[in-house]
Parts: C-alpha cells; structure tokens; sequence
C-alpha cells in the first residue's frame, strides 16, 4: 500500500484538506465580517493543491462546488475547474509500474507511443496520450493505486459526517444517500464497466449530431487501465465566455440532449455533470461538437421511475395532486402527508419551471444560483418543521444532474424555449417500450448489473 494510502498517510491527506477547507472558511469569514484583506488569488491555489493531492473521491466535492455558480468567490471557482481539468498527476515512474502491472513488462510495445506526462488528471485515475500500432489516437485512463481502499476508507469518513450532521439536523435521513454514494464510487472503479457504459453511450447517441463518445479499446484495457480513442476539444467555458448566444443555445441544447435522451429513451442517466467531464470540438458545416468524456457514473433506473418524472411534470402542469402522490411513489419516496407533498412540489416546481414555460428563455430568469440556494433552504427548513424526510436512492443522482446541468447552462447563459425541448423527448412516451429498448441496448453493450437496491 502507497504511504498517502496507508493509515499514517490518510490522516494527512484529511489533516490537508481539513486544514485548507477551515482556512476557507476563516479567511473568508474574516475578509466579510472583519474587512480583512486576504490573497484570494494565492488561497484558492493552496485550496487546489491541497484537494489535487488527496486522490480520491472527497475531490468531488470540489468539482460540485466548482460547477455551481456564485457558491464560491470566483478565484476559487477558476482553481477548482483546473482541478476537475488537470489535478496534479502522479510521475512516470509510477506510471511505468502500474502500465507493467496491468498488460506486463512488454507493454510499451504494444504502442506506436505514450506520453509520459499526463494529459488530464482526475480524483481516482489520470489519463496519458498515446498512439496505437495502426496510428489511432487514444486517450489511457490509469487508476491510482490503492484506491478500492481509499474509496472505502473516505466512504466510512463520509457516513461518519452524515451521522455527525442528522444528531444537528434530522431533516433529512442519509442512509439511502450514503448508500447509493457508495454503490457508484464502487462502480466507478471499474473501468470494465466504464467501458460498456462507453458503448452503450455510444450506441444511444449514435444519432445525434453534433456529439461525439469515445471508443474503448479491449485489447489494451483491464479493470484498472482503459484505453479509447481521443477526443480533440476545448473546455466549454471557453465558449461560454467568447462565443455568440446562437452558438452557446446549440452547445446547450446538444448538452440538453445528451443527457435525457439516454434517460427518457433509455432510463440511463450520467450523474457527474461537471465541467471536466466534457469539451467541445470546433466544427464547420454541423457546427460544434461536444465531447462526452467520462463514464464511470452512469445510474440505470426501471422504467417505472421514468414514468414517475413525467409524470410529476404533469402532476404540476395541471395542479393533480393525486397524480403527484403517485410520481413521487415511483420515484420511491415513502409515507409522505399532504404538508409534506406540497412542500416538495415546491422544490419540483423550481427544478421543473424551465420545462413548463412555453417560450425561450434563461433556465433560471434570475441568471444567478442565489435564488436557487434561498428556496432550497426554505424548503429544508419546512421539511424539518414537519418532521424530516428520507430521500430514495434513486432520487440522489437525478437531482444532481438536473441541478449540475442546469449550472452550466447558467454559465452558458443560454436561452432556448426548454418545454418544446422537453416536449420533443416525452411526447410519445411508452412505459413498455422503454423496458424492451433499455433491455436490448444494455444487454448488446453488455453493461453489468449494478447495486442499486
């Protein structure tokens, strides 16, 4: 086991980020409160540095707070977008030992070449450019050492805060949260599975214009190594910050579609919508095109919950509130009284308002997560008044990658009619044939059973 992985190391790498994330809080306390001048600008590379070097799943935490805006002042939002882009990489030497260990001591022959600098790094794994034999170019995705028990042991540090925080605040019971976390960062090791996730993306976009997946290559991956080809691109917020509003409406709605396609068509959802795990390519005649790169959290949902999300939109267009019990039983929650119900309508009104509104527009008016952050907070507040409530497993990545995606359309400052969007995907909507495609489409791309429970 690697000394940053061994239990001496461990306390460290939590003593780093412990002590960056309180120097956080202080400093900006302090500028706030206090009118103490602080360096933001030296800070949030010290934040980053120290969040790059731990390696493992508490990055991800950044890469959240990275992708919401105004959580964070914006120094510290443009470090931690290099972080989720380009986390410090480990060096060649361990490189070479883990290419030797996962296809042998031969194994820089079976290359036309491999950097030897990593292009991108990331919280579990980094990834080397190289050169196939017949001169394709791929992208090499090697796991870091040790990281089933690093995986495991923040696991356990992150049920511990879960239960610290409900004896404070029992608005929300964790388990079902902790344990679906748990069951995709498992998954996420996998990259045999990332690899039939690739395919079946691969299958399910295969249409779509102006949209790329990468291609696993089999002959040169293992469980912990996964070679694909690569994809050329420039981070999104590049266009976000130069490109005209009819190129940033086409990335947004290309995005749009890339993630409810699969889910509507297929009951496949990606649930790590953060800005590291996409690019986009300059096109010509079909404008441009953005590059999906990441697939190791991928949620597959039974029909039954899909139909439970339309059918909550429905619940809400027209006022049913007996169609809305039964939404929310698909989707899993459990014993909830009318108070309740209406409590979280008012969440679903907020995540759902885009696609009631019939006309082009901002998918949030305000252009700001503020509001966002304030009704979230008055209806955590309402939901303790009423006694708490348990969140399904299914429900914890489905609003993740609503409310991830709908951050980076505020960065895209995009402005598209989202119901007409919206209504493209659900119009005809068939809870039986979902469950014959999703069934054939998982079974051809031959993708595992997962543990959802």
């Amino acid at each position: 086991m690697s000394d940053e992985n061994s239990l001496t190391g461990r306390v460290r790498r939590y003593a780093r980020v412990g002590s960056a994330m309180a120097g956080l809080g202080a400093r900006l306390a302090g500028e706030r409160y206090l009118g103490l001048p602080i360096d933001r600008e030296r800070h949030a590379a010290d934040l980053r540095a120290a969040l790059g070097g731990i390696k493992g799943p508490l990055m991800k935490v950044a890469q959240l707070l990275a992708t919401i805006p105004e959580a964070l002042p914006e120094e510290y939002v443009r470090e931690l977008i290099q972080l989720q882009a380009d986390a410090p990489a480990m060096g060649w030497p361990f490189v070479r030992r883990r290419m030797m260990g996962e296809l042998g001591p031969a194994w820089q022959s079976r290359f036309k070449s491999f950097d030897r600098t990593a292009a991108r790094a990331a919280s579990l794994g980094q990834v080397h450019r190289a050169t196939a034999l017949d001169g394709t170019a791929l992208a090499c995705k090697l796991q870091y050492p040790d990281m089933a028990s690093a995986v495991e042991a923040d696991l356990r540090q992150l049920r511990l805060a879960m239960g610290l925080y409900e004896r404070y605040d029992r608005t929300v019971t964790t388990s079902d949260i902790h344990a679906e976390i748990a069951a995709r960062l498992r998954e996420e090791l996998d990259y045999q599975r990332e690899a039939a996730h690739m395919r079946l993306y691969g299958a399910i976009l295969k249409d779509e214009p102006g949209v790329a997946v990468p291609r696993p290559i089999p002959e040169l991956s293992t469980k912990r190594l996964l070679a694909m080809t690569w994809l050329d691109g420039r981070p999104i917020l590049e266009f976000a910050e130069k490109a005209p509003l009819a190129r940033r409406n086409e990335i947004a709605l290309r995005m749009f579609r890339i993630w409810y396609v699969p889910f509507y068509y297929y009951g496949v959802i990606h649930g790590d919508p953060h800005l590291g795990n996409y690019t986009v390519a300059q096109g010509s005649g079909t404008g441009n095109t953005v590059n999906l790169l990441d697939f190791g959290c991928i949620r597959i949902f039974p029909p039954s919950f899909v139909k439970g999300v339309i059918d909550l939109y429905r619940a809400l267009e027209t006022n049913d509130e007996a169609l809305a019990v039964d939404a929310y039983s698909r989707w899993g929650f459990r014993n909830l009284s009318r108070d309740m119900i209406a409590v979280l309508n008012r969440w679903a009104a907020y995540v759902y308002g885009p696609l009631l509104d019939d006309r082009a527009r901002m998918i949030q008016e305000k252009g700001s997560g503020v509001y966002g952050r304030d009704l979230a907070d008055n209806v955590h507040s309402d939901i303790r008044r009423l006694g708490g409530i348990a969140p399904p497993r299914a429900f914890v990545f489905m609003d993740r990658a609503a409310i991830g995606l709908g951050s980076v359309f505020l960065h895209l400052k995009a402005r598209i009619n989202w119901h007409r969007s919206f209504h493209e995907l659900i119009n005809d909507f068939d809870e039986a044939i979902l469950a014959r495609r999703q069934e054939g489409a998982l079974a051809k791309a031959g993708v595992p059973a997962s543990e959802d429970g």
